[in-house]
């Protein structure tokens, strides 16, 4: 049986690789390191551990995962990078560690698509079937929720929350976090309505939707202060259950949202 680890692959004897694991040539997987079932790494690959990762994973060339966060703070603390299953990983990505100043964790969870050149910096947390288009970067402690999508070249400054069923636009800069459903985009980004067409996509009713309209409408529209906005929608979420999503990332944000 032909060998799945190519000759010329550097790998620590204390990584721990499922015998169905593929690793493509030139790639270095360090001490600490665990990869499951059906992962296939490509060629010149560095990944560095603490790191995990879960199955059916596929790691384009010239990634670096699990390498040391960009933080000064950083001591040699042994944190971790957890990433799940069914993720493309393409060209040039680097994840980094979490730091002990957060949870000492930064985790990827499953099936999110994220092109060349993505930036995840230490303790981020990205949900599940999200996508991240090329050179699109998240500064410390972000959290992207799941089916967000950021369009190529976003930014997103530490700590902000990202929600669900987002998209944002080419090249916005993200200062504040952005609510589920909302499109966003500029520099700073700011609110451009819904992400209609990605909640058809994804099976939402008609109905459903338009309900969603009204609720950006409420927080964006009608003048009210953002209390008043999460009393009012808080109401609307009673007939149509779609639009908790909105109120209870609304009850938890603490940078404010995008305007």
């Amino acid at each position: 049986m032909q060998s799945l680890i190519h000759p010329t692959a550097i790998i620590d004897p204390k990584a721990e690789l499922d015998s169905s694991v593929e690793v493509g040539p030139f790639t270095t997987i360090g001490a600490g390191v665990r990869i499951d079932a059906g992962t296939k790494v490509g060629s010149h690959v560095v990944i560095e551990g603490p790191t995990t990762i879960g199955k059916h994973n596929e790691i384009f060339q010239f990634s670096s995962l699990g390498a040391k966060p960009q933080d000064k703070k950083f001591k040699d603390e042994p944190t971790l990078l957890e990433i799940g299953d069914h993720n493309t990983i393409r060209e040039f990505c680097t994840f980094n560690r979490g730091t002990i100043q957060d949870k000492g964790t930064t985790k990827i969870g499953d099936h999110n698509w994220i092109m060349a050149y993505v930036h995840i910096a230490h303790d981020c947390i990205v949900g599940n079937h999200t996508i991240m288009a090329n050179n699109s970067s998240l500064a410390g402690h972000v959290t992207i929720y799941d089916y967000a999508i950021l369009g190529g070249f976003t930014l997103v400054h530490q700590f902000c929350q990202i929600g669900e069923h987002i998209i944002t636009a080419v090249g916005s800069v993200v200062f504040k976090d952005i609510p589920p459903y909302v499109t966003a985009a500029g520099y700073d980004a700011q609110p451009h309505g819904i992400n209609a067409e990605g909640l058809k996509r994804r099976g939402y009713s008609a109905e459903a939707i338009q309900q969603i309209k009204r609720a950006y409408k409420v927080l964006y529209r009608q003048g009210l202060s953002f209390e008043e906005a999460k009393v009012a929608l808080a109401t609307m979420e009673q007939t149509c259950p779609e639009i908790g999503l909105m109120t209870r990332f609304l009850a938890q944000t603490t940078r404010g949202i995008v305007r």
